[in-house]
């Protein structure tokens, strides 16, 4: 074997152990985060490793741990959330919070109310969602907003312009792919019907976050929320991977590939640039 080739394998090698290493100590840190429920502590691990964090108490997939995640890094300020499209809001993102981290907030349904919980029956739309915000006395600024009504999403966090949440959770269509950015068109009175037409795509939503002053962590496992967080607040060493390997595709309720019917009445789209 002549020189060349063997210092190539050595090379090869030395980078193949010290990558192993790498993700082995990665591994055992994170599955440790995850066995004993401690929250991560630095942003860099949001980097494709949301698997690790996720945890489900009282949310519909593994956002409770992510959250926790959240807000061990960037602090708390006045531990108020909003959340709307929670049905009777027993399965929501906010509900742990609210029962053990001493949180309060509004939370706003379509069909539902309930004292106790805080939850008011509201239609909401882009043109009356700060009206709501000043008639139940949300705070200009609050640590958490979290949006999943099944149809306005993109249009009605356009619309919010001056309150300002330092977290955003927002669903997104996993139905489209992660290099299209687009939205269903505006209609305030817009009822989903169960089908793949619904929402916006991960980079539609992207690209609003941005002009709003927002990075994307990432999107939990199941196809279903994705994350922002204040610009100013994200450390200057966190490098977001690309969006499609932010991107998950739809796994409802667990189960991989496990997603909508399509839409068969063909409805148009709305291209965001």
């Amino acid at each position: 074997m002549n020189i060349s080739l063997t210092k190539r394998l050595r090379k090869r090698w030395v980078k193949s152990v010290a990558w192993l290493r790498g993700f082995l100590r990665t591994w055992i840190t994170l599955t440790g985060h995850k066995v004993f429920r401690k929250p991560i502590t630095d942003v860099s691990i949001f980097q494709r490793r949301i698997p690790f964090i996720e945890r489900r108490e009282y949310s519909q997939n593994g956002e409770d741990g992510i959250i926790n995640s959240i807000f061990t890094m960037i602090g708390t300020t006045n531990k108020y959330y909003v959340e709307f499209g929670v049905e009777d809001g027993i399965e929501s993102n906010t509900r742990y919070l609210f029962k053990h981290r001493g949180w309060k907030g509004l939370l706003m349904d379509g069909s539902h109310e309930n004292d106790s919980l805080n939850l008011h029956k509201e239609f909401i739309t882009a043109e009356n969602i700060e009206e709501l915000f000043a008639k139940h006395d949300v705070p200009k600024e609050l640590d958490l907003l979290s949006i999943d009504i099944d149809g306005n999403d993109y249009w009605v966090w356009k619309a919010i312009t001056n309150y300002h949440p330092r977290v955003v959770i927002m669903e997104y269509n996993a139905h489209i792919d992660p290099t299209i950015s687009k939205t269903i068109p505006y209609k305030s009175d817009f009822c989903w019907d169960k089908t793949d037409y619904y929402g916006a795509s991960l980079l539609a939503l992207q690209k609003l976050g941005q002009q709003k002053g927002y990075v994307l962590l990432g999107t939990d496992c199941n196809g279903v929320n994705a994350f922002f967080v204040q610009q100013e607040l994200v450390p200057g060493n966190f490098d977001p991977p690309n969006i499609e390997k932010l991107f998950h595709p739809p796994a409802f309720k667990g189960k991989k590939g496990n997603g909508h019917p399509a839409d068969i009445k063909n409805r148009p789209w709305v291209t965001i640039e």
